[in-house]
């Protein structure tokens, strides 16, 4: 049962990490036509990420604080390192620092933590 947990913990990362970047990359994009397919984006991730948020348990409270800065840390290093790639391939206004505020967001509103 823990191994089948801890799948779906990685799983939620993923899917709120891409998330997180698809968020950060639709506030900087200029382009109408690249900010709707970000925000598409966003939305489905979040959605799977919702899925996978309500098989963990508990499903009604917030995580264990282990958990919560497991996962936050996690979360952090796949969107910066994600976010780094895209500025090494030239994307341009791309802010590292909002990083932290909008995954704190995110995992309060998928009652990760308070």
């Amino acid at each position: 049962m823990a191994q089948n947990r801890n799948m779906l913990i990685d799983l939620f990362i993923g899917n709120i990490a891409n998330a997180a970047v698809h968020k950060i990359l639709e506030m900087v994009v200029i382009d109408d036509i690249l900010r709707k397919y970000y925000d598409k984006e966003l939305l489905a991730s979040m959605e799977i990420a919702r899925r996978y948020r309500e098989k963990i348990n508990p499903v009604n409270r917030t995580l264990q604080e282990k958990d919560i800065s497991y996962i936050k840390s996690k979360i952090i290093n796949k969107v910066k390192s994600e976010l780094m790639l895209r500025i090494e391939k030239g994307y341009k206004n791309i802010n590292l620092e909002l990083v932290e505020g909008i995954i704190d967001k995110m995992l309060v509103d998928m009652k990760i933590k308070d």
